[in-house]
C-alpha cells in the first residue's frame, strides 16, 4: 500500500507520541494509528473509500492531544530526493 498521508502529534516519548498513516492500494484505504513511537501499540482500520478514511484520520487527531503536524509533503520530497541520488 502506498502512503497517502502521514501525521505526528509533535510529542516525543513512549507515552505522549501519536502517529497516523493514511494508505491506499488504489481500491482499499487503510488508516493506521500508533501510540508510543516505535514498538508502540497500533490500530488499523479498513475503508472502501478515501472520504471515510480521511474522516477517521480527523477523528483520531481530534481525540488525541498534541499539535498535529502533517508530514506528508516532507516525506514525499525526501523520497524523491533519495530516488534522485
Amino acid at each position: 500500500m502506498e502512503v497517502k498521508g502521514r501525521w505526528w502529534n509533535g510529542n516525543w516519548g513512549r507515552i505522549a507520541r501519536r502517529d497516523i498513516w493514511l494508505l491506499s492500494d488504489g481500491h482499499r484505504w487503510r488508516v493506521r494509528g500508533r501510540l508510543g513511537g516505535d514498538g508502540g501499540r497500533e490500530v488499523a482500520y479498513e475503508f472502501d473509500d478515501e472520504q471515510q478514511a480521511r474522516a477517521m484520520v480527523n477523528r483520531m487527531m481530534e481525540t488525541s492531544a498534541g499539535a498535529w503536524r502533517d508530514l506528508t509533503e516532507a516525506l514525499r520530497q525526501e523520497a524523491q530526493r533519495l530516488r534522485a541520488d
